[in-house]
């Protein structure tokens, strides 16, 4: 082979080589790029934000699920419907979470939820997140609600407070101002019921369940007792003030103010007695007022700040819902824009609307949209501005559980007051010692 034909050859093959190399490197560096190239089209997914509520309260929320998820479209809010019993959504939650990486970034709970919650470490403190002059916007027991130790773990959405509803017509026919202690309340509704003006005199949820510890929280606040200093984990239940409670209870059924059946009522069942023209007097939550517009006692009702001793002051149960964060959540700050959405007033306004539930801003009480349709909001807020909490703490679902039972043993004269409270504040100091 001659001398040009081998460079020739050499020559080729250098060049194809190169070619090689260059192709190789062109791989290399588009491979690199890859993931910067797409890039823009990942960040513009949408971040998921996950939350679980009641199947009835998940429809009545999709109207503004909607209009968020619109609003702000780099995030896609979903609501996961769960069963329309509240404890098994707190199940729910709480198996999510003690299996770890729990799929919801918000938490949308009850306003007993929260100590619990928080006690276990499942929600972040949002006390940086909501200003002094935020805060002051929401009703007072809606916020104290959602802390922990002084610290704000649950942003309030709708309220909710125990009142006493009275047949004012009844009342006016003879000749009685709405009462303001229970001995006024007692005698009202002898006098009502030997006039043949009702059949009962007033209807109280007795049943042994949640409501029964909720309904009982006004009855020790109005006698100036308490259940547990959340503060000092002092128990009150065995002091004379709260053994008057249970004896004032007793005293509606022996003296059959109260029917028989009483201690076997939930809501719904006193409200379906009032409604009906049955009773002068009824203990239970805002819900009702809008109910029995559509029914025989149509007008012919009101509501008030539940009765209290002579020198106590009134207490009204505070209930309500509300939205915290979860702690496993990698997006807390699109969570923290899903609760600023909901939580505001323009939202607030347009679920009372539709829903006629309670409003957490104090605003919406007198506003002019929501007065229209339901009149009585303005009084309504009298009775939630007098709010008295559930005991914060978090063994409050075990700390209920032994008031409703040993509560229940003393409505049903299987236990005389004194020795019921005195069993139950016992169990329940076990109870805080155990923690």
């Amino acid at each position: 082979m001659s001398l040009t034909n081998f460079l020739i050859k050499i020559t080729r093959f250098t060049a194809q080589k190169a070619k090689i190399y260059s192709f190789l490197l062109f791989i290399g560096l588009f491979l690199s790029l890859l993931p910067f190239s797409l890039l823009p089209v990942f960040s513009q997914q949408p971040v998921q934000i996950k939350t679980l509520m009641r199947a009835d309260e998940a429809q009545q929320w999709q109207p503004l699920v909607n209009k968020f998820n619109q609003k702000y479209p780099h995030i896609n809010l979903e609501v996961i419907e769960a069963p329309s019993d509240s404890n098994q959504v707190e199940d729910l939650y709480t198996a999510s979470f003690l299996l770890g990486n729990s799929p919801y970034d918000l938490v949308y709970m009850d306003i007993v939820w929260t100590p619990k919650f928080a006690a276990a470490g499942w929600l972040l403190d949002l006390s940086d997140r909501l200003s002094e002059q935020e805060k002051d916007k929401f009703l007072t027991g809606d916020i104290q609600g959602g802390m922990y130790q002084g610290k704000l773990y649950r942003i309030p959405f709708r309220s909710d407070a125990g009142m006493l509803y009275y047949r004012q017509d009844l009342l006016a026919q003879a000749g009685y101002q709405p009462p303001e202690t229970f001995d006024k309340l007692i005698q009202i509704s002898q006098d009502l019921q030997q006039q043949g003006l009702a059949e009962w005199g007033y209807v109280w949820q007795g049943k042994q369940y949640e409501g029964l510890a909720a309904m009982f929280v006004e009855i020790l606040e109005g006698h100036g007792a308490f259940w547990v200093d959340a503060e000092t984990l002092e128990v009150g239940l065995d002091k004379p003030e709260a053994i008057k409670a249970v004896e004032f209870l007793r005293t509606t059924i022996e003296q059959k103010i109260a029917p028989p059946g009483v201690t076997t009522y939930a809501e719904d069942e006193t409200r379906r007695l009032f409604q009906n023209g049955k009773a002068v007097f009824l203990r239970n939550w805002p819900y009702v007022y809008s109910s029995a517009l559509n029914s025989p006692i149509a007008g012919k009702y009101s509501i008030k700040p539940m009765v209290h001793a002579v020198g106590q002051d009134s207490g009204a149960t505070q209930g309500g819902w509300g939205l915290g964060i979860s702690k496993s959540t990698k997006h807390p700050d699109a969570a923290w824009q899903v609760i600023e959405f909901f939580s505001s007033e323009n939202s607030q306004r347009e679920y009372i609307l539709a829903t006629g539930y309670v409003p957490s801003r104090t605003s919406l009480f007198n506003d002019p949209e929501i007065v229209a349709k339901y009149n009585y909001y303005p009084k309504l807020l009298s009775v939630v501005q007098n709010s008295a909490l559930r005991p914060p703490i978090a063994q409050y679902a075990q700390a209920s559980d032994i008031l409703q039972r040993y509560l229940s043993a003393a409505l049903t004269d299987r236990m005389s007051p004194e020795a019921a409270m005195k069993a139950a504040a016992e169990e329940t100091r076990r109870l805080l010692r155990s923690k």
